[in-house]
This record gives C-alpha cells, sequence and structure tokens, in this order.
C-alpha cells in the first residue's frame, strides 16, 4: 500500500527550518519545560517559552474572566496574568533542557526589561541558554511597572532604544512583539525594524472589561471587592488580529517583514487565514486552554489535507494570497446587489430571517403567518444578506442571483439583467453583457 503523502508544512523563519508553523504563544501554557515538551511531542513545531524578566511578579486572584455565547464554549478570554513567576535560574534552566531535549525545534523566548540594562541582560542570558530567536514583549496590557508592556509599545522611544538593547545582548534573530491598544501597528512596528528587528509578532491581547459583576458592582474577576482592566483574547479577537497583520503586510515598508500571527487561532482554518495574509509563523493560546494540547494534531492534519485538496504543495503557494483582494472602501464594486435565495425545502419557518430583516434591516421579507412561510421582497431587498447571516439552519439562506444597478458603468440601462450564483461570478457576468 502507498503511504499517502502529506503536504510540505515546513517552513523557514528567521533562518530556522521549522517542521511547521505551529507553535505556543507566550503565555501560561508555555510557563514551564513539562508544557512545552508536551506540545512539542504532540507535533508543534516550537515553542515561544512564556516572557521573562529579571523579577518574579505577584500575582492576584483569580485571575481569568470569559465571554461565552448561547452555551458554547468561550469566545473571548480575558486574563490578568503577566510574566513568569518561576525564579529565573529555573527558566533558564527550563531552556537548556528543551533544547537539548529538542534540538531541531524551534525555541523562540519572550523576555521583557524595565531599562536597557535588563534588556541586554535577558537578551544575553536566553541567547547562552539555547534561544534560536527572540521575542521582545512590547505589549503586554497588564504589567504593574512602568516603562513596561504595553506602555512600550505605544511608545517610539522606548520601542527603538529597547530593540538596540536587546540587539546588544545577542547574535540570534528578535521578533517585536507589538500591542493592539493603539490605532495605527504600523508606525511602531516600522520603529522597531528601522532600530533592527528582524520579524513582528501581532497581535498581543486587547485592553477589556469583559463582564460586570451587578452584585459586587465591579468587574470579573473579582479579586477582594474589586478588579482591572486587563488583556482580552481569544476567538473574539481574531477579526482584530487580521486587520493589523493585513495593514502591515500591505504597508510599503513592511511587506517583506516576516510576521508571527498571534489572535484567536484555534482550528486549521483560523491557520490558513493568517498564512493567507502573509504569516509564516503561528502562536496560539486560548485553544490549547480549551482543548489541550492535542489541537496541534487537528491543525497539523486539517491544514495538510486542506492544502493537498486545493493543490497547493507548500505553505509559499497561498501564502499572502489574500492581500491583494483586500482593498480600501472606496475601492469595492457597488455596481450590483446579490438577492438572496431560501431553500424552502430546508426552510423550519421559524421566522427569524423575517424578525432580523424587519427589525434591522430593510423591511424586505414578508411573512406568511398561515403557512409560517418566507419570501424576498425584491423590491426592498438591498442584497445586504442580514437574513442569512441570522438563519439557524446550515445552507438554508444562500447567495442568489446577481442583479446589476440601472444605469451602471457598463451601461445596461434600467432593465435588471442577472444570473445565478454570487459575486465571485462579475467576471463572468460583465464579460456576457460585454457581447
Amino acid at each position: 500500500m502507498n503511504k499517502r503523502k502529506h503536504a510540505d508544512l515546513s517552513v523557514d523563519f528567521l533562518g530556522f527550518k521549522c517542521e511547521n508553523p505551529f507553535m505556543l504563544s507566550s503565555s501560561p501554557v508555555a510557563a514551564n519545560y513539562e508544557m512545552c515538551s508536551k506540545f512539542l511531542e504532540a507535533g508543534g513545531g516550537g515553542v515561544v517559552f512564556k516572557t521573562i524578566g529579571t523579577y518574579i511578579p505577584d500575582e492576584c486572584s483569580p485571575r481569568f474572566d470569559h465571554v461565552r455565547k448561547e452555551g458554547q464554549p468561550f469566545l473571548g478570554f480575558k486574563n490578568m496574568e503577566q510574566i513568569s513567576d518561576h525564579p529565573y535560574e529555573e527558566n533558564m534552566h527550563f531552556l537548556r533542557q528543551l533544547k537539548k531535549d529538542y534540538p531541531t525545534k524551534c525555541l523562540i523566548v519572550s523576555i521583557m526589561g524595565s531599562n536597557e540594562e535588563d534588556w541586554t541582560k535577558l537578551a544575553k542570558d536566553v541567547t547562552e541558554a539555547g534561544a534560536d530567536i527572540i521575542e521582545c514583549n512590547f505589549s503586554c496590557p497588564q504589567m504593574t511597572q512602568e516603562n513596561m508592556g504595553s506602555d512600550v509599545g505605544a511608545n517610539i522611544e522606548l520601542i527603538e532604544k529597547f530593540t538596540k538593547a536587546t540587539l546588544a545582548g545577542t547574535d540570534v534573530p528578535i521578533m517585536l512583539k507589538m500591542t493592539p491598544n493603539i490605532e495605527l501597528m504600523e508606525v511602531p512596528a516600522t520603529a522597531a525594524i528601522k532600530a533592527g528587528g528582524h520579524a513582528i509578532a501581532a497581535i498581543n491581547t486587547i485592553k477589556a472589561i469583559t463582564h460586570i459583576d451587578l452584585d459586587q458592582m465591579t468587574a470579573l474577576p473579582v479579586v477582594n471587592g474589586k478588579s482591572s482592566v486587563s488583556g482580552y483574547s481569544g476567538a473574539a479577537a481574531k477579526p482584530i488580529a487580521l486587520r493589523f497583520i493585513a495593514n502591515m503586510k500591505q504597508d510599503p515598508f513592511l511587506k517583506d517583514i516576516p510576521i508571527s500571527g498571534i489572535g484567536g487561532i484555534e482550528t486549521w482554518e483560523d491557520c490558513a487565514e493568517f498564512i493567507s495574509l502573509g504569516c509564516t509563523n503561528l502562536q496560539f493560546t486560548t485553544s490549547v486552554m480549551q482543548y489541550g494540547f492535542r489541537v496541534v494534531e487537528d491543525m497539523i492534519s486539517g491544514l495538510s489535507i486542506w492544502m493537498e485538496e486545493k493543490g497547493y504543495k507548500s505553505i509559499d503557494d497561498f501564502c499572502g494570497k489574500a492581500l491583494n483582494n483586500i482593498v480600501p472602501a472606496e475601492d469595492l464594486e457597488r455596481d450590483f446587489k446579490v438577492y438572496p435565495k431560501i431553500d424552502y425545502d430546508k426552510c423550519v419557518g421559524c421566522g427569524r430571517c423575517y424578525i432580523s430583516c424587519f427589525d434591522g434591516a430593510h423591511q424586505a421579507i414578508t411573512w406568511d403567518a398561515e403557512n409560517r412561510k418566507v419570501e424576498i421582497d425584491e423590491d426592498k431587498c438591498v442584497g445586504c444578506q442580514l437574513c442569512l447571516h441570522v438563519c439557524p439552519v446550515a445552507d438554508c439562506i444562500t447567495p442568489g442571483k446577481v442583479v446589476f444597478k440601472p444605469e451602471d458603468q457598463f451601461g445596461l440601462g434600467s432593465e435588471a439583467k442577472y444570473v445565478e450564483g454570487g459575486p465571485n461570478k462579475r467576471d463572468i457576468i460583465v464579460g456576457q453583457y460585454d457581447e
């Protein structure tokens, strides 16, 4: 029997050949030797060891909260934990042992100092302990000291100063982990690269309050009656991460700079999305917190099978492929609309689409209460497709016919013309009417 040959998931990240791009992010899931070892044994290409500093933080309890919807696993996760709480030399021992036991796996070590001397010392020590790459944590939003974490990521002067200080202590590549708690990530990222950095890691967590405890009148988690703003991550952060990454990869100066993608990665589909925007390295935490280290097995098999189906032989074949199709809003074509199509064999007559359209959109769906049947009123429908997104039945409502607006740029006049399909059929449509 012929052994099935899988697609090549290997990547070259900053000169290190990784068997795949999947890594634990610097977080509670990568805090010691045992955790990192278990992930590497499960098939991960490497780890980003939890941020090491020159002091041990005094942590609060409890320190986590989460956001869920309708009984699903948490969509968003709030974390008030700071950097590693292990003694300094114990962390160095973990690093030396990991590199000894897993020499072919990529060992990235996250560090954070409060002054130039700290950054140089940390860089020197983790390099000697076996780090292949150093990640500078310029972005943790819950540090209790000034000039640390997200305070650095929003300060160009500190970014430049601490990047150069890190380089002074190491000869391995460094990447800078950026904060999303700013409007434009391109500005600090450019400063970090111009100061000598080699790659960007994005995004770190988003400053947030997840819930208010209405009995104690404070945010969650409650620590002796009080709480604090801190980092928000998980699946709900993915759209924000993708936006920042796309912006950087479309920036003329940053477009060729390697990016390690972070933010809500839970499935192989998430991995493919980040890669399609140009990421060649992927980090994750909250998926491991929910499902354990075995998530990497699903990512490896799922991404590999999908690549085979699509004819991609390597990650390079589709890395960054989505970028050219993400354009400014003013460049979107607006001369047609796509009507929704209802599959009445699947419709359960719940009326959800009718209510959402009437109360939240354009009153373009009619409701036959006696027969519990909905219909699209094309005279009112604008093609927003809110109905498709609220329908509880898979593929009951789908994109239907494409209709050109009257007097569009192709000179079709006021006569409505359409074909079945979605906007991806536009090239066919235009070709037909050009004839």
